[in-house]
């Protein structure tokens, strides 16, 4: 089976240092989620990663270059295009605005889309 789309988010429950004592979540990120758990027969299309907060994050390195770190990202299957990209990194597309990566999983995966 070929390597489905990555959907990576941030953990939620983080801290920032500019921020002592408070403690925060993405809200693109929880957005995203909430979808997911509206349609978990749906989520089983993709691969999810949570990742945490803090820089760098190596598991976004690896895959769209240092330069793209900020969450939420969808990395694309190989060899899969998709009109909602933002950039490419190595011949692999990804999504990284919260409204393409709605668009993108409506589009790809089969989810609802979200009412005007």
């Amino acid at each position: 089976m070929a390597a489905p789309d990555t959907l990576f988010l941030l953990r939620p429950g983080f801290a920032d240092p500019a921020y002592p004592g408070q403690t925060f979540y993405c809200w693109h990120c929880a957005l995203i989620e909430g979808v997911l758990a509206s349609f978990p027969d749906l989520t089983t299309r993709l691969a999810v990663e949570r990742i945490d907060w803090a820089r760098p994050r190596q598991a976004l390195i690896r895959v769209v270059g240092e330069a793209h770190q900020s969450l939420p990202l969808l990395l694309l299957a190989p060899g899969a295009t998709s009109a909602h990209e933002t950039g490419r990194h190595e011949g692999r597309g990804f999504i990284a605005d919260k409204d393409g990566i709605l668009a993108a999983l409506s589009e790809r995966h089969g989810f609802p889309d979200p009412h005007p």
